[in-house]
């Protein structure tokens, strides 16, 4: 007696991927371990197995200010070298240390506390902008 399937459980469609060869056999490996076929490992690792959410999206205003904080942050780190360099050399340093420290520091959890922003649902129409 042949075995009846119904024609939506019939496998037609092909999905291929590229592996290195260390993937491959890695992959190969843990089919054998288990005594599924590449072909059943793959379906059940791809199909069975939860997808991540995507990363949280940026607004653009969030972007450019964080990026800003990214170039004052950069300026501050100058600023610090030169002041430590004058201090080596024992020249008068042309700004605090500890206060350039602690401004940096600011600008840092500034940075953090954006990085952690979420677009809101109101914004959703800037999705489509991309980084310079």
């Amino acid at each position: 007696m042949t075995k009846r399937s119904s024609s939506s459980l019939i496998r037609t469609k092909r999905l291929q991927a590229r592996f290195s060869p260390i993937e491959y056999e890695m992959v190969r490996s843990k089919a054998e371990d288990t005594g599924m076929s590449l072909a059943e490992l793959t379906r059940r690792c791809v199909l069975l197995r939860p997808i991540p959410p995507p990363p949280p999206r940026l607004g653009r205003v969030t972007v450019a200010t964080y990026l800003e904080l990214s170039r004052i942050g950069n300026n501050i780190n100058q600023l610090a070298k030169a002041t430590n360099t004058a201090i080596k050399m024992q020249m008068p340093p042309p700004a605090d240390p500890e206060l350039l420290q602690e401004l940096l520091e600011l600008l840092r959890h500034c940075q953090r506390e954006i990085a952690k922003t979420f677009i809101e649902e109101e914004d959703e129409e800037t999705d489509d902008w991309q980084p310079d």
